[in-house]
């Protein structure tokens, strides 16, 4: 069996959409499954639409996500360049071969002419296309003729290179996500290979670069399967072997029609993009799920599951488990809808297997932005007996600041709602009734407070919210936090007394 051999070929026209991120994951997948290559190829032929720092955007946000290939640009490789701005001597070559052969034609139509042609078309409730109805009534050199083409030719006048579709086949193509596709050539139109401006066209170069790569399988979004019959016939005039074709569901916007777009996360206050990007021309950044604080294996993992599933109940997968587990044939052939909510259920899985030096590691820079400065050796210590209280809770480390803060910095304020709820008339003097007997409680350890305190609770006939919700109030300025003994004593008796005399002073 031939050595697999995949690829990834993104236009610089922008950052990398999370859809192009996941069906470069679904190419890595499939060639690390079956022992293949995966490439990355980057199709700048566009030269119009060119963005300046997509390329690198490309890479970064690939390499973030762990998709690393093994050949392709910036990655080495002796099938390169993987750039195809750096290739247009050789298509300039097969683009010869399909006139020499009959296959492609020169056409001189100028723009304004083809405008004409389509209003005039419009006018009569019709589309216009260029292809075997009309070619030769056109300004091309299947109409004009060998001598007036070599003139035209000759004399320098601007034009393209059309492919010239044969009509009344019928073409039957199999298709790895959706089966047989079959197609009438005769509703086809000659597309242009080469542009005015000597560079190829999509079609062109993907076929000569993917057949001079070895490309085995192209695995590609379902915005190309209108191309997949031109695809197939460039191969046949070529006389070369086509792949295999497979081409993945839309992701679609969470709520209504259509596919999910940078419009419906700025709306929806969620990323559409792997990483940040500002935009180099007008300054605007859109938000990525690195800066947003998901980790990639989170990412990774929702992506998989947009689309593909492992014929069984799991959903929480590594990239090695993914590997293991992920083939073609369990892509779906509908869209797969977007659920910003559960790309934050993944994260929350992921976040919780990491062991708690490697969240550590994630929170420290989130603490020290709190405080606004570095965390001394005391602090960093304190970090790593707090954090097995609130672990738990924390979905993005920007979350251990919410959770623990006031572990490192007292409460100057109180939560309105929580004091108008759980302070009352009485609880002042309550307070400091507890904060005398707590002053008297040794050893200062959770086991030892959570007794006594609540044998002192309960030979007073009082409610155990009515003393431990104030109490709580007075070590966080709010109701939240984990649980209340181990609380104290991490805080510390000292500690845990002044914020009882600070709230007393501020509450009254």
């Amino acid at each position: 069996m031939e050595k697999v051999r995949v690829r990834f070929a993104p236009s610089p026209t922008g950052p990398l959409h999370m859809g192009g991120v996941r069906t470069a994951l679904y190419n890595y997948l499939f060639a690390r499954r079956h022992g293949g290559d995966f490439i990355l190829r980057i199709e700048d032929t566009d030269r119009t639409r060119y963005v300046p720092g997509a390329v690198d955007y490309i890479r970064e946000a690939l390499e973030w996500a762990g998709i690393r290939p093994d050949e392709g640009y910036g990655y080495g490789g002796d099938r390169g360049p993987y750039r195809q701005s750096e290739r247009t001597d050789i298509y300039r070559q097969y683009v010869q071969q399909l006139i020499d052969s009959g296959k492609a034609y020169y056409a001189f139509d100028t723009p304004e002419e083809l405008e004409a042609l389509r209003q005039e078309a419009a006018s009569r409730g019709e589309v216009f296309t260029y292809g075997h109805r009309n070619r030769m009534q056109l300004q091309n050199s299947l109409a004009l003729g060998p001598e007036e083409t070599r003139r035209r030719l000759e004399a320098g006048m601007p034009y393209v290179v059309r492919f010239k579709v044969e009509p009344g086949r019928r073409l039957r193509i199999r298709d790895l996500v959706r089966g047989e596709v079959e197609v009438d050539t005769s509703e086809l139109d000659d597309k242009v290979l080469l542009k005015s401006d000597g560079m190829p066209t999509y079609h062109l170069a993907n076929i000569v670069d993917d057949h001079l790569m070895g490309i085995t399988h192209v695995i590609r979004g379902e915005e190309w399967l209108p191309s997949l019959p031109l695809h197939v016939l460039l191969y046949e005039a070529f006389g070369w072997e086509p792949p295999r074709f497979a081409h993945l569901p839309l992701i679609l916007k969470p709520k209504g029609k259509g596919k999910l777009s940078k419009r419906d996360g700025e709306l929806g206050g969620f990323p559409v993009f792997p990483l940040k990007w500002k935009d180099p021309e007008t300054g605007r950044e859109w938000a990525g799920y690195r800066e947003e604080g998901y980790l990639p294996q989170a990412f990774v993992n929702m992506l998989a599951l947009l689309g593909w599933n492992p014929g069984d109940e799991r959903e929480i997968f590594t990239l090695d488990e993914l590997v293991e587990t992920f083939d073609l044939d369990r892509v779906h052939k509908s869209g797969a809808r977007f659920d910003p909510d559960k790309a934050v259920w993944f994260q929350h899985r992921h976040f919780q297997r990491l062991p708690d030096e490697q969240i550590l590691e994630l929170i420290r820079p989130v603490a020290e932005e709190g405080l606004g400065r570095p965390l001394t050796e005391a602090e960093l210590e304190l970090t790593r007996r707090v954090l097995p209280l609130v672990r738990e809770r924390l979905i993005f480390p920007r979350d251990y600041w919410t959770w623990a803060s006031y572990f490192y910095i007292p409460p100057h304020e109180y939560a309105p709602k929580a004091v108008k709820k759980q302070w009352k008339t009485a609880t002042p003097e309550l307070m400091r009734q507890v904060r005398a007997f707590l002053a008297e409680t040794e050893p200062w350890t959770a086991s030892r407070i959570k007794e006594n305190l609540s044998e002192w609770i309960t030979s007073r006939n009082l409610g155990f919210g009515k003393v431990l919700q104030p109490l709580r109030i007075a070590l966080t300025g709010d109701l939240k936090g984990p649980d209340l003994f181990a609380m104290m004593e991490i805080l510390g008796k000292d500690e845990t007394l002044a914020r009882i005399d600070r709230a007393l002073e501020a509450l009254g």
